[in-house]
């Protein structure tokens, strides 16, 4: 097995009972900052080539697991050190990143602990483990974290306005991975043919700031995928005319980056 696997964070749209406050939401709201459908786009390419794939079941909004449970403002939990407003698409999103309103009270402390233990925790001991797993006999491990993003910036984001590129390849500006291993990416993401740019609008969140360690041999990187390539914005709907060739060019991708790994 080659040392590669795949999370994805943001896919999950399970709302826990406790989770109160995201009840009876419309749609389009509730989905507004999901990563809908990222893991059937790369569900293909796992299983074909064997790559691992961690994706999450719990909502972003319930517990955002591309943040720390320190990312919490007085908005979203009573007694928080930082200000209202500094995490409103933190830890617990208090605002969706069009401005619609999640949070109405902040949650208590011990509510904040107990998701935190219930749906954080779990999904990073996984990547953990899979660190471990794969870097037994093997020097290094390349962790690919796929997500997606509108596909123009919104006022929540560094390039309000802006339309987006249909892929994004971060790696905290070279911080997280060996560079080979960005280019290798941004090469197989080109050759699936995909127009790439890097490190803008994204740089690369928690996960991979917490477990890209070169030094380590962890090689962490972040790929966002504009949501216009395969689903409708609006709705939040697949597009089922060209979801499956959206598939097919992540397979090719994701082989790419499988034949240019060291095994």
């Amino acid at each position: 097995m080659k040392p590669f696997f795949i999370s994805v964070p943001h896919a999950g749209e399970n709302v826990p009972k406790e989770v109160k406050w995201l009840a009876d939401l419309p749609e389009t709201v509730l989905m507004c900052d999901v990563d809908r459908f990222v893991d059937e786009l790369y569900t293909p390419a796992a299983s074909t080539m064997g790559v691992p794939m961690l994706v999450a079941e719990t909502h972003r909004y319930v517990v955002d697991l591309n943040r720390v449970p320190e990312d919490i403002d007085q908005n979203s939990v009573e007694g928080a050190v930082n200000p209202p407003g500094l995490y409103t698409t933190g830890f617990h999103w208090s605002k969706t990143t069009t401005g619609a309103p999640l949070i109405k009270n902040p949650i208590s402390q011990s509510l904040h602990n107990e998701l935190t233990e219930k749906y954080y925790s779990p999904f990073h001991k996984k990547i953990e483990q899979q660190y471990k797993d794969l870097s037994k006999g093997t020097e290094s491990v390349y962790h690919l974290d796929a997500h997606s993003m509108p596909s123009v910036g919104t006022k929540a984001h560094r390039d309000p306005g802006q339309k987006r590129p249909q892929i994004v390849v971060s790696d905290c500006d070279g911080t997280s991975c060996d560079p080979g291993f960005s280019e290798l990416v941004i090469k197989a993401y080109k050759s699936a043919g995909f127009e790439v740019e890097y490190n803008w609008p994204y740089k690369g969140g928690r996960i991979t700031q917490m477990y890209g360690k070169p030094e380590l041999q962890q090689h962490a990187l972040q790929v966002e995928m504009n949501r216009s390539l395969y689903m409708n914005e609006s709705t939040k709907r697949k597009n089922a005319n060209v979801f499956p060739e959206v598939q097919r060019q992540i397979v090719r991708a994701i082989g790419y980056i499988m034949n240019g790994l060291k095994s």
